[in-house]
């Protein structure tokens, strides 16, 4: 039988480390943004496509005008820069205001219990973070949660580019005086995959993942450059092997040197594609605690059809694990049947009680059942194992 080799598609299938080329991140970030291609932007500046959020509203109302304006969105956040900020997204200031005061009760409980929130890319414990903020806010002031997401602007981006439906999750994070910048990177999905585990996810899955997901902050606060508002670097979302390549330090060194850091009026709200390299920046202002609220706003798209009783599937099929490994199975083996077992996600999850503290993301099922098998700890164990961790990811 012969074997023919399709003709190449010009896409690679893989990424692979020898991709990670500092030259040609920097030719793929050194353009300019033409505010003639976005006629509805107000201006540019540092590459970073700015819109009045009140010259937009009369063009929100009527069906097609509103796509005209989806469509711009979206030809910003791909082609263009990948990232956009509306100012004064929030016209009535008392609707800010008030989100703020809730916010600013959580943070007074959480520091009242002695907890310690962890944080993706910053040390625990320097800021404050508002962990599922989003359903605290509806619980604790429902009113308050429905005059914010009512806003028309924060559903225009969403709407342009997660499509109709989407689930919004919120992170409230203050950087006080003195916190420090995050180390730059990208986002969720593939963002919070280990480094060395990278390369071993197919190239279209690179591509897809900055699709799922949408990331954005509203501005709690005035937040001049001193106060430390995020690092951006336009452009860089379109660096194919960028996910591999933001934690090395030539990369982290080049963002250092290019990054742009606007200011921010309370109000304004700034939405970016999430696999732009950023990063929080550094306060270094006396008195400023920067607040923001962090939306990340996913496709309802990234769940399985059937809902499965994992937990119970991997106590089944743990002592099979055991007795295989013991008769000498291979560890890609057992490894293929821990992971059809268990759930392989960390997310969703309640980042109150199951934390990040010490990695991107809390341990997934597959990992507890793999540490257990490994350890050859008992069945009994392996379930108390899992019986936590669930009542963990509980809201």
């Amino acid at each position: 039988m012969t074997i023919t080799t399709p003709p190449p598609t010009g896409r690679r299938e893989w990424i692979r480390d020898s991709d990670c080329d500092l030259d040609a991140f920097r030719a793929s970030v050194d353009r300019s943004t033409d505010l003639a291609d976005y006629p509805f932007a107000h201006s540019v500046e540092r590459n970073v496509l700015l819109y009045r959020s009140d010259a937009l509203n009369p063009h929100l109302a009527e069906e097609h005008s509103r796509r005209n304006v989806q469509t711009e969105l979206v030809r910003a956040l791909t082609d263009g820069p990948g990232i956009v900020v509306f100012q004064n997204a929030f016209g009535d200031p008392a609707v800010l205001d008030r989100a703020t005061e809730q916010f600013d009760l959580l943070i007074a409980e959480q520091r009242a219990s002695g907890g310690v929130a962890g944080d993706h890319f910053g040390k625990p414990g320097a800021n404050d973070r508002i962990w599922n903020a989003a359903q605290k806010l509806a619980l604790s002031a429902p009113d308050v949660f429905a005059d914010y997401y009512a806003n028309d602007i924060l559903a225009l981006i969403c709407q342009s580019w997660l499509g109709p439906l989407y689930q919004v999750t919120s992170q409230v994070n203050v950087v006080n005086p003195g916190g420090t910048a995050q180390v730059p990177h990208r986002d969720y999905h593939l963002g919070i995959v280990p480094p060395h585990e990278l390369t071993a996810y197919p190239a279209h899955l690179h591509r897809m993942s900055a699709a799922l997901t949408l990331q954005g902050a509203v501005a709690h606060c005035h937040m001049p450059v001193e106060s430390g508002p995020t690092l951006y670097l336009p452009y860089s979302h379109q660096f194919e092997p960028g996910y591999v390549a933001f934690s090395r330090p030539e990369f982290v060194e080049y963002f250092r040197e290019s990054h742009v850091q606007l200011p921010l009026q309370k109000g304004d709200a700034v939405f970016f594609n999430p696999a732009l390299f950023h990063g929080a920046g550094h306060n270094r202002s006396a008195a400023i605690r920067r607040m923001a609220n962090l939306l990340q706003i996913s496709s309802p798209f990234g769940r399985a059809m059937e809902v499965l009783d994992r937990e119970a599937m991997a106590n089944a099929v743990y002592p099979t694990l055991q007795a295989r490994r013991e008769a000498g199975a291979s560890e890609r083996t057992l490894r293929n049947v821990v992971v059809a077992t268990a759930e392989c996600y960390p997310f969703p999850t309640n980042l109150d009680h199951d934390q990040p503290v010490h990695s991107l993301a809390p341990a997934t099922q597959v990992d507890t059942v793999w540490e257990a098998l490994r350890e050859n700890a008992d069945p009994a164990v392996l379930a108390e194992r899992l019986a936590a961790q669930t009542t963990r990811r509980r809201p």
